[in-house]
């Protein structure tokens, strides 16, 4: 190991000291060498698979995320009537939503072709996760216009990640 280390040290030191001797002795203009043009391979098309998994996402707007709303709409109702018992329960169904949209987005997303999708979609699931379990958002919403206020950013919020590699395959 040290003998290579010294061998690329007195390469790197005599290198330079054998071009500045060259160049005084050859007055020429130095050759340049053309490297031959390089072809990357073409990028992926991930288009078609990309749309295939937009399309179960769907589902998951159509069915876990109005369940959720459903059972947001439910569980303010409660709040607003001073049903606690009662709204600890529509709490508990409201988090279990959040989680099983979490899980479908995963479960839809690990068939992306596209790495950086299959990504997004980790991470969407991931805020819907965490939002099932700090329940943070429930906790600010406490009528129906603080729902009304809020879901709409929220959604965003959470769906932002994978909605972007679908909004360009509509």
């Amino acid at each position: 190991m040290r003998r290579a280390l010294l061998v690329v040290l007195a390469g790197g030191l005599l290198l330079p000291v054998a071009a500045c001797d060259n160049a005084k002795k050859s007055s020429a203009a130095p050759a340049v060498s053309v490297a031959p043009p390089v072809s990357l391979p073409p990028l992926p098309d991930y288009t078609v698979n990309t749309q295939m998994v937009c399309t179960r996402l769907q589902a998951v707007y159509t069915g876990e995320l109005r369940e959720f709303g459903t059972a947001m709409g439910k569980l303010v109702s409660l709040k607003e009537a001073k049903q606690t018992a009662d709204a600890a329960k529509a709490e508990t169904q409201v988090a279990g939503k959040l989680k099983a949209a979490g899980a479908k987005i995963r479960q839809d997303t690990e068939t992306a072709e596209d790495p950086g999708f299959r990504a997004a979609g980790e991470t969407s699931a991931a805020k819907f996760e965490q939002s099932a379990t700090d329940r943070k958002y429930v906790d600010r919403v406490k009528t129906l216009k603080d729902l009304n206020s809020t879901l709409r950013p929220q959604m965003a919020q959470w769906l932002t990640p994978v909605s972007s590699f679908c909004e360009s395959t509509s």
